[in-house]
């Protein structure tokens, strides 16, 4: 991998994360570093699962389906983050 490669992952994870925090109701509590992990994760799983059900990947445009599989990943990856985040920190969210 290249520093370019490092970089994009970096981009991409910190956009894919945010938007995940965005689109999930509710207040999470994560720092910004473990939401940029969240999102690098979830884009990585996204890209995988959309091979996996035969989304085209590689195109010369932006890949929709492939981007709304990897919101739907951190959307889901960001709750999971969230709730053990906050049981461990012992943060509790408002109810």
């Amino acid at each position: 991998m290249t520093i370019t490669g490092i970089i994009s992952a970096i981009v991409i994870g910190a956009i894919i994360g945010a938007l995940g925090r965005l689109l999930l109701p509710g207040k999470q509590n994560l720092p910004i570093w473990l939401t940029i992990v969240v999102g690098i994760v979830a884009a990585l799983v996204g890209t995988f699962l959309a091979r996996a059900l035969g989304i085209p990947t590689n195109t010369s445009g932006i890949d929709w389906l492939e981007l709304l599989v990897q919101l739907i990943v951190a959307v889901i990856a960001v709750g999971l983050v969230a709730g053990m985040y906050s049981r461990r920190t012992g943060v509790r969210g408002s109810r």
